[in-house]
């Protein structure tokens, strides 16, 4: 794969089963360089496999496709080029969209209510004079922000206390009907009142000063739950809760098990039988910060309150949405595992089922009433296909990746296991370039640090191997995947087990095939990947060139300056001075000699831009060969949803930094 190439990229939503188990519905998105901005649309995929599927809608962005439980409508987002995702409904046999919201933040995520008639969504609600709410004040004449609170800014949306994201409730118009936006199930004259611009009102049901996220409704419709930090003190903490308020709106009520402790939760759902209620949550020990590592658990409680029961084992599960009602009792969730994602129905008396498993990263997947089951994943050779589940196995529906199939090779990763210095076992992939070598050697580093590579498809690792080189990476500890005690190996020892593990496995895999060049090796991370690649280049000196890419270079800054600065360094490397430069890769910058590109995004409120522009000075005032190649406009999610033409100039610079430090057949261009 070239960088031009990104273009061929086609992912793919969650699917939305139709009730009738008939057919599922997703959206299908990608980069386009003419636009410089993410197209998709709606494809419908028969789960008849002698029936074709077909694209069913025309905009510019349609994304997160969602059956009503009837069947009969369908809804939709969609985003003009310059505009904000709005919600849209259309009939599902077909038909002409219809917008219903016109919400000035655009929306985010919905539910339908078990009636059919409503929804509930997500957005966020600017404070008057600021975002453009007034004609004439750009955001350089807002009024000055007054801070008091450790969380006010967010990688992505910038600040946060005066833009809340709030839920409301709108009601689904007739379609197809008389009048046109008269409320389905209702009389004409019964319908809420309508704005301006015709479009149904949205009423908003919650006012408070946090985020409310993951709402749904009760099973008999009558009230919303949803997550949030409404608690006192909620600023100085990483706590959320459930919460409950009336569909119509109301005082919310937590919702609080009798066993309850400092958890952070994530997801909440109750079962369509209306007993249980299932959420997912990290536990963050005594502080309520402590999230290091945290395995996420599925719980149940009963839905009038009582103990909460783990479900999945917190050791070794490590899960996460889209807690999908799979039967009467019954939620799907997804299952961190071993450089893979899994699918497991769980009960809620905690039978747990494995659904797919294996060398797959499945992102999402629906039940219809009949027990069909509609799942999207990708592996080693798409970015992104839509499946069914039949007796356990997969049936493939879709080849969203043909087009980039058919342009490029797509090198499948070798799955590869080493031992680390002191015998811990580290897993991970190598992906090899054409020709017979010897191969110039990547070693590449994920972020995080909780986090994990995958055998899945991996644009970054297809277009380094197509310019010829052999790409090495593995989850070392700190990695999720392994275990709630591996990924917590580096608390307050960063630098250590992780950088042995990664060096134990380019060593191991640096011996055991002899196409690799061991005396050409460059080392690359991005996040936390940035920071070790940064801590490694000024211990280990074997490396011919580092790319040091939006990294965590300086933890007593990053405490400052971070989004997540007040908690994130003092969690990882501790708190005390002598902790943080023990851990630092600026404390040891001056014994760096390894020539480094060091990239960095100038919005990135992550790792902010400062940390790339204070270690490349210190490289360049000490003379190592250094450039600092800064993208404006983007954050720190750059090399994954950044601008197309941004994306490709990304890959670009970084081949032709390797070009000069490793050049090879294919990538011999210099600056």
């Amino acid at each position: 794969m070239k960088p031009e190439q990104l273009h061929l990229l086609n992912s793919v939503s969650a699917p939305a089963i139709h009730p009738d188990g008939t057919k599922a519905v997703v959206s299908v998105t990608r980069p386009d360089f003419d636009a410089d901005s993410y197209v998709g649309q709606l494809w419908s995929i028969p789960l008849d496999t002698t029936k074709y599927s077909r694209r069913i809608t025309r905009g510019f962005r349609d994304s997160s496709p969602a059956f009503s439980p009837d069947g009969l409508v369908l809804a939709f987002l969609r985003c003009d080029p310059d505009g904000k995702p709005q919600l849209f409904v259309v009939e599902a046999a077909g038909g002409e969209p219809q917008q219903i919201t016109e919400q000035h933040a655009g929306v985010g995520g919905f539910v339908w209510a078990p009636d059919s008639h409503r929804i509930v969504f997500q957005s966020r609600v600017p404070e008057q004079g600021r975002y453009g709410t007034m004609d004439g004040v750009t955001s350089g004449g807002e009024d000055a922000r007054l801070i008091t609170a450790n969380q006010y800014r967010m990688n992505g949306i910038g600040y946060t206390a005066d833009q809340r994201q709030q839920l409301f409730v709108v009601e689904v118009p007739e379609l197809g009907g008389e009048p046109a936006v008269a409320a389905r199930g209702r009389a004409a004259h019964e319908q809420p009142a309508h704005g301006m611009t015709g479009l149904p009102s949205a009423r908003q049901v919650t006012f408070g000063d946090s985020d409310h996220e993951s709402p749904c409704f009760s099973a008999d419709g009558t009230r919303l739950y949803f997550v949030a930090a409404l608690h006192e003190g909620h600023d100085d903490d990483l706590v959320t809760s459930v919460y409950r308020v009336d569909a119509d709106g109301g005082q919310p009520t937590a919702v609080e098990p009798s066993n309850k402790s400092l958890q952070t939760v994530t997801a909440v759902r109750p079962s369509t039988d209306g007993q249980w209620l299932f959420y997912t949550a990290q536990d963050l020990g005594d502080t309520g910060k402590d999230f290091v590592a945290r395995n996420a658990v599925l719980y149940a409680m009963p839905i009038a309150g009582g103990e909460a029961v783990a479900l999945t084992d917190v050791e070794h599960l490590d899960v996460s949405g889209p807690l999908e009602p799979s039967g009467p009792d019954s939620v799907l969730v997804l299952n961190t595992a071993l450089g893979s994602v899994e699918l497991l129905d769980v009960t809620a008396i905690g039978g747990i089922t494995p659904l797919v498993h294996g060398a797959k990263v499945v992102t999402g997947a629906t039940v219809a009433a009949n027990g069909e089951m509609a799942v999207s994943f990708s592996d080693a050779s798409t970015v992104g296909d839509v499946a069914s589940l039949e007796r356990g196995e997969i049936r493939l529906l879709t080849d969203f990746s043909a087009p980039l199939r058919n342009n490029s090779r797509v090198v499948e990763p070798l799955d590869f296991d080493a031992e680390s210095a002191d015998g811990h076992p580290v897993h991970g992939w190598v992906v090899f370039p054409d020709g017979p070598g010897p191969h110039p050697v990547l070693l590449s580093i994920h972020g995080g640090p909780f986090a994990q590579y995958t055998g899945a498809f991996f644009d970054e690792a297809q277009v380094y191997a197509a310019a010829g080189y052999a790409v090495v990476m593995c989850n070392p500890r700190g990695s999720s995947g392994y275990g709630q005690a591996h990924g917590r190996a580096v608390k307050e020892r960063m630098g250590t087990v992780d950088m042995q593990d990664v060096l134990a496995f380019l060593d191991s895999a640096l011996a055991s095939f002899a196409v690799l060049d061991k005396e050409r090796v460059g080392i690359m991370g991005g996040s936390y990947g940035g920071y070790l690649t940064a801590w490694t280049i000024a211990h280990d000196h074997r490396f011919k060139g580092a790319i040091v890419e939006r990294g965590f270079l300086d933890p007593v800054s990053f405490a400052g300056s971070a989004d997540i600065g007040w908690f994130f360094g003092t969690e990882y490397t501790g708190g005390t001075a002598e902790q943080m430069e023990a851990q630092s890769p600026m404390a040891v910058v001056s014994s760096v000699d390894t020539p480094t590109l060091v990239i960095h995004s100038e919005n990135d409120l992550r790792c902010p831009i400062e940390q790339g522009q204070r270690y490349y000075s210190h490289l360049k005032a000490k003379g190592v060969d250094t450039s600092l190649l800064i993208f404006p406009g983007e954050d720190h999610e750059l090399s994954r949803s950044g601008t197309p033409h941004h994306r490709r100039q990304r890959f670009e610079h970084i081949l032709r930094w390797w070009a000069r430090y490793l050049p090879t057949e294919v990538n011999n261009l210099d600056d």
